[in-house]
């Protein structure tokens, strides 16, 4: 089953992302390869793709676990969570209809 994994960042985490990143991203590209990545990508602060200094506000990560309590595992394991960017992360089931 697919669980969305919606993270909040704490405030001005810009740079904490940023050093944490290549950590992140690295586990998120085995899901891929893994293909139990649905999709996965940062919430921009403002309306902008590049957002600049301004940075992100969380995080959306849909992907395929064998639980709830597997998602919610993997989730603690983020290197974010661990850097101190996340200062919130929501696990909960999600069933996909469209596309």
């Amino acid at each position: 089953m697919y669980y969305a994994i919606i993270a909040e960042d704490v405030d001005n985490s810009l740079d904490a992302r940023m050093k944490a990143r290549p950590a992140h991203l690295e586990r998120l590209q085995a899901l891929n390869s893994e293909g139990r990545l649905l999709i996965a990508g940062p919430h921009p602060v403002n309306d902008s793709e590049e957002p600049g200094p301004a940075g992100f506000s969380g995080s959306l990560i849909v992907a395929e676990f064998a639980s709830l309590q597997a998602a919610k595992s993997w989730a603690d394991d983020d290197p974010y969570f661990a850097a101190g960017v996340y200062k919130r992360v929501l696990v909960k089931p999600f069933k996909k209809v469209l596309p």
